[in-house]
């Protein structure tokens, strides 16, 4: 089974991290491929990065020479998860959906701990969208952004600790979601610190990925994800 793992953004250093962490995750025999998009922005914190993003990662995708199983979206409340649901025929996850559907089954309410305070309507609204949101008791901000997560180890692990603690004992949570794909690999760390479970989308992903390519299952093509109508595209695909 080979599963491409694609990066929202353009820094190559996070992509390595998040392939780590989807490696760790995998199953014996499974591949994972990790990809960058060719264009768009070191780090993703807003609506035009984010529509960037989505283009950036369709891109990518559709240009990948070899054959794959399923697709992950590494990307915390980014866009674009439809538009690859349309154009590919194998399983796409959303590391944001793959975080709150495991959150979901290991407690009642579940909180997320994001980059940046204007990330949260971008997760808040991908939630909406999925429809997991009743689920979600908070959605709080490490004040760090993504390429301040990987500058400084033990300043991330301690801003994201405070936010969990302070949300598990204030606002009813009871299982954490690490909500950035920079913060690929920090579960445990912040799991001892804070005694909840705590969910890294990454490898929630891959866990979601593998069961859907091993139970042969797919994207329906029945109606929202039919295949586009042909028509002329102008400028598309990219050269």
């Amino acid at each position: 089974m080979r599963i491409l793992v694609v990066n929202v953004n353009t820094t190559p250093s996070m992509t390595e991290g998040i392939v780590a962490s989807a490696r760790a995750a995998a199953a014996p025999g499974t591949e994972i491929v990790g990809l960058t998009p060719r264009f768009g922005a070191d780090s993703c914190e807003g609506n035009v990065e984010s529509y960037l993003a989505a283009l950036g990662v369709l891109d990518q995708v559709l240009k990948y020479p070899e054959p794959y199983d399923a697709v992950i979206q590494a990307g915390f409340g980014e866009h674009g998860r439809e538009g690859l649901q349309e154009a590919l025929d194998v399983p796409v996850v959303d590391i944001t959906e793959a975080a709150a559907i495991t959150a979901g089954l290991l407690g009642h309410k579940f909180g997320i701990v994001t980059s940046l305070d204007r990330t949260v309507p971008l997760i808040e609204d991908r939630l909406l969208l999925a429809g997991l949101d009743r689920r979600c008791s908070a959605i709080v901000a490490s004040g760090l952004s993504v390429l301040e997560l990987e500058q400084d180890h033990a300043r991330t692990v301690a801003a994201i600790v405070a936010k969990a603690k302070e949300i598990v004992e204030q606002r009813g949570v009871e299982v954490i979601c690490l909500g950035c794909g920079g913060m690929a690999g920090l579960d445990e760390a912040v799991s001892e610190a804070t005694g909840a479970p705590v969910v890294d989308g990454v490898a929630a992903a891959v866990a979601l990925a593998e069961g859907l390519v091993r139970m042969k299952l797919s994207t329906s093509k029945v109606r929202t994800y039919a295949p586009a109508r042909p028509k002329k595209l102008s400028g598309w695909p990219l050269p």
